[in-house]
Parts: structure tokens; C-alpha cells; sequence
């Protein structure tokens, strides 16, 4: 006999939990299944060497689900200015909250930060179910349901499957939907690191000719970098002792912070473009790192990701509300027509980004530093891309612009 249930999440990380939390405060009896038991305490003083930066929109989703207490209660950093260099051409830009209304630009936040918050509100919420150290073995479908079997030989089903269990998704291969992408033979080099000077509560960023080094403001003091090198550079830079690292990393930085004074453990994850041919099958949809991958230049991945979990949940809480089937397909290329063109935009756009600032010809060095410092000295342009980069863009789902969607 099957556990029934209206909605089966797959993955318990940023976007799964999220519309796991959004699903349950509007009433959707939902499951959520992960392989681990998210962490939830940990040692004082502690960092995450993984961080997101979370955009207002963002913000607004988490405060609705009712997450964001939690996260501040275990530490965020608000930065409210960020600066952008061209190491090799000379441009810069310059981003500041004061040419917006609101009192930062956004945050910098420990991924299990968040991911601990969100459970911890799942906890409080009685239509919602998590299941831990499980894994998923089959999926099968029949007239009204999708059936969900479990490694351990329980038998879940639910009228919905979403999957949210990251970039190489067993539910998408189970599914049979292809990928389309590439490698960028690029890693991302992170690690947390104490600065000579403060960071002013500013995102900075430094592009070079292998990629872009990224120092993100931590409440600490510290910042989390993270530096897109070419894989094997990468490599190299993770055998390094921590003082040769820290030599390379000042270099790199063109003194921005000053001295590097130190520096936690150090981890590289390699780099793709990747989306998934199509969101959604009968019964199924994919969120997040399941349907998406891009390049980290801009961090907008999370985001992303969070945007598909209230996309989906504002369309099945109105379908529920509407009394209609969560299998209708009206419903479902709903979602996929709201979610996919959104994302592509913002894929392609990271990836002309990093190509562009690969070029290193005197010609192109030169248009694109003309073309930054033009943005800088143009106030329309600079609120345009603030905005842009703060989530606050059309269409966005309700939760992302502080509106309840139950």
C-alpha cells in the first residue's frame, strides 16, 4: 500500500525545501525526500565554503515561506555596493543600494544557512513530510498517479513529481529527458579568506584572463571567494600550501582587499552551461540545478532556482484552488513557458559575459572597457542593470515580490 500524498519533492536543498515550505503553508499536502539529513548546528565560528548571493527577489520568497527569520538568526551578510573591474582593460563599474530604493543590494548567505532555516520551518508546518536518507529507484505511472519506489521498498505516489536533486538528477535520466550543454573546462576555486583590509560590505569582483575572481563580504569579517580558473590552473591552485596560495590570490586580487592573510580549505567544482531539453512530463517537472546550470560569474544560479519553486507553487496551489488535476498539462506548460525562457535568458547572458571577457585582442579589451565605463557614467543604464540584478524584473511569481500566493 502507497504513502498518498498530493506532492512528492525530490531534493531537500534551496529550491526543493523552498517549494516544499511554499506548498505546505498553502495547505498541499506535500513529501520531501532527500539521501542526507540536512545539517542544521555546527561549530561556532564555522563557515559554509559555499555561499549564494541572494537577490531582494530572493529575499522575498524566504520571508514568505517564512524562512528568512531563521537565516538571520544564523547569520547573513547584507553588501550594498558592488564593484566590478576589467583587470586587463581598465573598466569599472560601480553599484550602489543609495541609487535604489532599498537598503542593500542583497546578501551573502551560507547555503546551509538557508537550507537549515527552510527545514526548520518544514518542521512547523503540518502538510508537510520530510523523509531523509532515502533514495528514489523507480518512478512509474498510472491513471491518477505517479509512483514513487523507494530504495528502502516503500511505495510513495503523489498526483506531482518534482524534481529538484541537482545537476545530474537521477529523476530527469529515470525520465528520459536529455540535457543539451557544455563544458566550460572552467572550475570554480572557493574557499574563505581573511583580508588586510575590510570589505565595506561590498560585493567585489575582478575579471582576469582565465575568469573572474569574485570576493563576497561574510558578516564575520572574512570574505568567501570564488574564482573561475581554467581546470587544470585550478588543480594546480589546490595543491598549493596556503602560503603560495595566498601569494597568488593577492596578485590576483590587484590589491583591492590588500594583503591576504590567511585562508580555509580550499575545494573546486567544474563549470558547465546546461538545461534540460524540456521542464516538465506527465506528472513531473523538474526545478533548480535538475533543469538548469549556468555560469557562476553573476551567482544568479540560487536565484534561479528559487524563482522555479514559486513559480510552481503559485501554479499548484491556483490549479488546487481551481479544482483541477495537477496532471493537467495546461498546468504544466505553464510553468515550463514561465520558467524556461526566463532561465535561457539569463544563461546566455552569463555565458556571452564570461566568453567576452576571455577575449584578450587590444581591440575587444578596449570596446568592452568603453562599453563598461559607459554603463557607469549613464544613471538609466546603471538602474536598469541594478534592478536586473536584484531579481526585480517582469513576471515574476508573487512570492518573489513579497505577495503571499495561498
Amino acid at each position: 500500500m502507497a504513502d498518498r500524498y498530493e506532492v512528492i519533492i525530490v531534493g531537500g536543498g534551496m529550491a526543493g525545501a523552498t517549494a516544499a515550505c511554499a506548498l505546505a503553508h498553502g495547505g498541499v499536502k506535500v513529501a520531501l525526500l532527500d539521501g542526507h539529513n540536512p545539517e542544521r548546528k555546527w561549530p561556532a565560528g564555522s563557515v559554509d565554503i559555499r555561499v549564494s548571493a541572494l537577490t531582494k527577489a530572493s529575499q522575498n520568497i524566504l520571508e514568505r515561506v517564512g524562512a528568512w527569520p531563521g537565516m538571520m538568526q544564523r547569520g547573513v551578510c547584507a553588501y550594498r555596493d558592488m564593484r566590478v573591474f576589467d583587470a586587463r582593460g581598465g573598466g569599472e563599474l560601480h553599484f550602489d543600494c543609495a541609487d535604489t530604493d532599498s537598503s542593500e543590494l542583497g546578501h551573502i548567505v551560507e547555503n546551509r544557512v538557508t537550507v537549515a532555516a527552510l527545514w526548520d520551518e518544514l518542521a512547523t508546518l503540518p502538510s508537510a513530510i520530510c523523509l531523509t536518507s532515502v533514495l528514489v529507484s523507480e518512478l512509474q505511472l498510472d491513471a491518477k498517479a505517479r509512483q514513487v519506489k523507494l530504495d528502502d521498498g516503500r511505495l510513495l505516489e503523489a498526483e506531482l513529481v518534482i524534481a529538484a536533486d541537482g545537476s545530474e538528477s537521477a529523476l530527469r535520466t529515470m525520465m528520459g529527458i536529455e540535457v543539451t550543454g557544455w563544458d566550460y573546462h572552467q572550475s570554480g576555486l572557493v574557499a574563505t579568506v581573511t583580508t588586510e583590509k575590510s570589505h565595506q560590505a561590498t560585493a567585489w569582483q575582478r575579471f582576469l584572463d582565465e575568469g573572474p575572481l569574485a570576493f563576497l563580504p561574510l558578516k564575520n569579517g572574512q570574505c568567501s571567494i570564488v574564482w573561475t580558473l581554467k581546470s587544470e590552473t585550478a588543480k594546480k591552485y589546490l595543491a598549493l600550501n596556503d602560503e603560495d596560495f595566498l601569494q597568488m590570490l593577492e596578485k590576483a586580487s590587484g590589491g583591492i582587499l590588500g594583503k591576504m592573510l590567511a585562508a580555509g580549505p580550499r575545494a573546486a567544482f567544474p563549470l558547465r552551461f546546461q538545461y534540460a531539453r524540456r521542464y516538465t512530463d506527465k506528472r513531473f517537472a523538474l526545478i533548480g540545478d535538475a533543469a538548469h546550470v549556468m555560469h557562476p560569474l553573476a551567482g544568479q544560479g540560487a536565484n534561479a532556482g528559487l524563482l522555479d519553486a514559486a513559480a510552481i507553487a503559485e501554479l499548484v496551489i491556483k490549479t488546487r484552488q481551481e479544482r483541477r488535476p495537477l496532471s493537467s498539462s495546461r498546468f504544466l506548460r505553464s510553468y515550463e513557458r514561465w520558467r524556461k525562457g526566463d532561465n535561457l535568458v539569463m544563461m546566455a547572458s552569463m555565458d556571452v559575459i564570461n566568453k567576452i571577457y576571455q577575449l584578450t585582442l587590444p581591440p575587444f579589451v578596449g570596446m568592452r572597457s568603453a562599453g563598461m565605463n559607459r554603463v557607469n557614467d549613464t544613471a538609466l543604464l546603471k538602474t536598469y542593470f541594478n534592478q536586473y540584478a536584484m531579481g526585480l524584473r517582469e513576471d515574476l511569481p508573487r512570492l518573489a515580490k513579497g505577495q503571499a500566493c495561498w
